[in-house]
C-alpha cells in the first residue's frame, strides 16, 4: 500500500505523520493531511491544501485528521474533496486497522465522524512501537514524549484538539529514541504540544533527558522544541550549563512582553520572569541562543503594550522569533475581547519581524570568522549547534564537524569544513 502524507503546523505533527506510513497497513492508496489549527491561517492552508492535492490528483483518497480535523470535522467531512475524517485520538492507527476501508456501498454521507474535544490516550499509545517519531527523510527525528495542554490561554483551542497532557514511559522513549539512531537519525529532538509539563512517576523534563543521555551513549546530539519558561526545572539547568551533547538552542513560549497583556492571555510568567529565565540559561551555557514565539496585535493591546513585546527582543537577547499576528480562534476567550482594527494587527507583526530580522543578520554577522559544529540536512544546507543556518558546498547529507564560518549570504551563513 502506498500512504502519503501532507503535514501542517507543529513538529508533533511531523512525528504523527510518519509514525501514520510506518504503521499503515491498509490495501488502498492514501495520502492523509495532517492538519493544524493553531491559527485560522493554518485553518486555511488546510483546506487549500486539500484543494490543491485534488486538482492534481482526483483519483486520490484523502484522509485528514489532526487539530484542524479534531475541532471541526463537519467542515472537512464535506469537503468533496476529502474521503475519511479522523480525530487526534485514532490518527495513529487510522490506515493500521483492517475494518478501516469502508466498503462502497456505505457512501460518503454515512462514513463516521468523531466528536470533536474526546482525546484520551489509549493503552496502545503507551507501547514503544507506536510513540510518535521520524520526519520523512531528514537527519534530525522528531520523537513525541507527550501530548495534549493543561493551560488555558485564552489565544489558544490546541488544548481542546489535543486534551489534557499526558506523558509517555520513559521506556517508551527510549526505545524510540533508540529506533530513530538505527534508521540512521544524527540528531533526535524531544517535542510534544507542552513538553516542559512532562511528568511521569514524578520524572520531570530535565530528569528525563538526563535519564535518555545517560542510557543512550550514541546519542550524540539532543534537542529540545518549544519551552514553556516558567517550567524549566533545575535539571534542565543543570543540563544546559554542563552537557554538551543537549544542542544550545532554546525556543521559548513567550508570547508577549507587556505584563497585562500575558495577565489578559493567562500565561504564568510575568516579563520579569522570562528576562530572568533567559538570563540565567545564557549565564548558564554562554553560546545559548534563543528563539521565541510571540504575538503581535493581542485584543487590548496599546501602543506602549506592543512596544513592551518590541522590547524583548533585545531584552531576552530572541535571535530566532516566530511572529504571529493575533488570530481569534473559535471558543476562546481572547475572540471575545475588544479587537483591534486587522491594519493594525498586521502593522505591528510587520515591526516586529523587521526588527527581529535585523536583530537575527546581526547576530549572523557576528559569527563570521568562528568555527560551530554543523550538521548538514539536505542540498548542502544544515544548522550549527546553536541553530545558525549554514551552508557548505559539497557536502552530504549527515555530515557533521566542525566548520569555519566565512560569512553570510542572505539569511545562511557560509562555511568550509575546519
Amino acid at each position: 500500500m502506498s500512504v502519503e502524507t501532507i503535514t501542517l503546523g507543529c513538529r508533533l505533527n511531523f512525528a504523527e505523520s510518519e509514525t501514520i506510513r510506518r504503521l499503515a497497513t491498509a490495501d488502498e492508496e492514501w495520502v492523509v493531511v495532517n492538519s493544524c489549527a493553531v491559527t485560522n491561517e493554518a485553518v486555511r492552508q488546510t483546506r487549500q491544501a486539500i484543494r490543491r492535492l485534488y486538482r492534481a490528483r482526483p483519483d486520490a483518497r484523502i484522509l485528514v485528521t489532526g487539530c484542524a480535523a479534531e475541532l471541526d470535522p463537519k467542515a472537512f467531512e464535506t469537503m468533496p474533496e476529502v474521503e475519511r475524517v479522523v480525530g487526534n485520538s485514532e490518527k495513529l492507527h487510522a490506515l493500521a486497522k483492517p475494518s478501516f476501508v469502508l466498503s462502497e456501498a456505505e457512501g460518503r454521507s454515512e462514513r463516521p465522524v468523531p466528536a470533536p474535544f474526546h482525546y484520551t490516550l489509549s493503552a496502545p499509545l503507551r507501547t514503544n512501537e507506536v510513540v510518535p517519531a521520524g520526519f520523512l527523510g531528514h537527519v534530525r527525528s522528531f520523537v513525541a514524549i507527550q501530548n495534549g495542554c493543561d493551560h488555558r490561554c485564552t489565544f489558544c483551542s490546541i488544548w481542546q484538539a489535543r486534551g489534557p497532557s499526558q506523558s509517555l514511559p520513559f521506556e517508551a522513549i527510549r526505545e524510540a529514541v533508540e529506533r530513530e539512531l538505527a534508521r540512521g537519525a544524527k540528531e533526535i529532538a524531544l517535542t510534544g504540544v507542552d513538553i516542559t509539563s512532562y511528568d511521569h512517576e514524578g520524572m520531570g523534563l530535565g530528569l528525563l533527558c538526563q535519564k535518555l543521555l545517560a542510557a543512550i551513549p550514541s546519542l550524540s546530539r539532543l534537542r529540545l522544541s518549544s519551552l514553556d519558561s516558567i517550567e524549566i526545572d533545575e535539571p534542565l539547568l543543570e543540563l544546559i550549563a554542563g552537557e554538551p551533547r543537549l544542542m544550545p538552542h532554546f525556543h521559548l513560549s513567550l508570547q508577549a512582553g507587556d505584563d497585562m497583556i500575558l495577565k489578559r492571555m493567562k500565561r504564568r510568567h510575568s516579563r520579569a520572569d522570562a528576562v530572568k529565565t533567559v538570563a540565567r540559561m545564557k549565564s548558564a551555557r554562554p553560546d545559548a541562543t534563543i528563539g521565541a514565539d510571540l504575538i503581535a496585535g493581542f485584543p487590548t493591546e496599546t501602543e506602549d503594550m506592543a512596544l513592551n513585546s518590541l522590547k524583548l527582543l533585545d531584552d531576552c537577547d530572541i535571535v530566532a522569533p516566530h511572529v504571529f499576528p493575533f488570530s481569534p480562534r473559535p471558543n476562546t476567550p481572547a475572540a471575545r475581547m475588544p479587537q483591534l482594527p486587522p491594519e493594525l494587527v498586521k502593522a505591528r507583526a510587520a515591526r516586529l519581524r523587521a526588527a527581529a530580522a535585523e536583530r537575527r543578520k546581526h547576530w549572523l554577522d557576528g559569527l563570521a570568522g568562528s568555527t560551530m559544529d554543523v550538521m548538514i540536512e539536505n542540498n548542502g544546507k544544515g544548522h550549527s549547534a546553536n541553530f545558525a543556518p549554514v551552508r557548505i558546498e559539497g557536502t552530504t547529507r549527515g555530515e557533521i564537524g566542525p566548520a569555519r564560518i566565512i560569512g553570510r549570504n542572505g539569511d545562511h551563513l557560509t562555511a568550509v569544513w575546519a
